[in-house]
């Protein structure tokens, strides 16, 4: 269910970025484009800034469902008594490791700790 949701958040998420890069600046907000004739205090809403509101809902809705989806796994502890579980050191091992080269060589192994100068 969270995969659904998720990949849903995230179409939505780029229909939004592509349906505000399509509509027409109307300036104001950074002082450039738009221009021209009397500004009244509302515009008439278009198809597209419809279909932003109707995105950008449906965007806080997947994000609140996300949130809450999340909040439910993770009610069973808090993130301290996570940590104490990973900084804990791993059990000591009596035996060596093999593949570590810093050991030194077993007694069946006929090569000198030091290379010879010949």
């Amino acid at each position: 269910m969270e995969n659904v949701v998720l990949i849903v958040h995230l179409i939505l998420a780029l229909a939004l970025i592509g349906i505000v890069l399509m509509q027409r600046s109307e300036g104001g907000g950074l002082g450039m484009g738009g221009g021209g004739g009397a500004q009244s205090g509302r515009s008439a809403a278009t198809a597209l800034g419809k279909l932003t509101w109707l995105l950008a809902i449906a965007f806080i809705c997947t994000s609140i469902s996300l949130t809450i989806i999340a909040a439910q796994k993770s009610s069973g502890g808090s993130v301290v008594d996570r940590l104490s579980d990973v900084t804990a050191p791993p059990p000591a091992s009596d035996e060596p490791d093999e593949t570590d080269d810093l050991l030194a060589p077993s007694e069946g192994d006929d090569a000198p700790l030091v290379p010879s100068a010949d």
